[in-house]
């Protein structure tokens, strides 16, 4: 049976919305506490939103060290499907496992609101099953959302093929509009959109729906 790992940090607060995705496509899924040394044979991790350990200092900077991180990169470095979204993104880029950092929006404002991105790249495990150019609406919901990082970085990440998603309309002053990257394998996937919560037209958008199921596609090849 395919299972995903959804990891918990104190201050999580999205991993049911994450569970319940993974369950509308047929897969089962198991909360990883942060001080765990393994991922118990998962197929998959998500690292879901939230505020884990509260946000200080940086979010994601004190996530980093949890025991769990160790497991979740040798599992990426393993070939492993990893998802973070939101706070998720951010543990990933404060873990070294996503180049660059997430850093607070423009104007300092908290947004919440539903957002339209471009799939600028279908080389990773998120949006595989997605159409270059496709528009997606997929709500956002953080403070510290915008992509930031040095020009060597961002030189790489284009020539890699690693921007996955950029903002149609930029909401939170991101580096070049950049809403989601991968590593270069492709296998590690951070973005900030929250396609968890866009998987039908009764909340708003089904458009999170594309993302996800090129996310348990990946799984199945695993």
């Amino acid at each position: 049976m395919t299972r995903v790992a959804i990891v918990l940090f104190p201050g999580s607060n999205c991993e049911y919305d994450a569970a319940l995705a993974m369950r509308e496509f047929g897969v089962d899924s198991t909360f990883v506490f942060h001080t765990a040394t393994d991922l118990d044979d998962a197929d998959a991790v998500i690292l879901p939103g939230g505020f884990a350990h509260g946000d200080y200092l940086r979010p994601g900077a004190l996530a980093r060290f949890s025991p769990v991180m160790a497991s979740v990169a040798r599992f990426a470095a393993a070939g492993g499907p990893v998802l973070g979204i939101c706070n998720g993104f951010q543990v990933l880029t404060e873990a070294g496992l996503l180049p660059g950092a997430l850093q607070k929006n423009r104007g300092l404002t908290f947004l919440s609101e539903p957002t339209t991105v471009v799939v600028a790249s279908t080389r990773s495990v998120l949006t595989r099953a997605a159409t270059p150019g496709q528009e997606l609406v997929i709500p956002i919901n953080h403070f510290s959302g915008a992509y930031t990082c040095d020009d060597a970085t961002y030189r790489e990440l284009v020539e890699n093929d690693q921007i996955v998603l950029r903002y149609r309309d930029n909401p939170n002053g991101s580096r070049d509009d950049v809403a989601g990257i991968s590593n270069v394998a492709g296998n590690v996937v951070g973005l900030m959109p929250h396609p968890e919560r866009a998987l039908s037209t009764l909340l708003g958008s089904a458009d999170g729906r594309v993302l996800l199921e090129g996310f348990v596609e990946s799984l199945a090849r695993v």
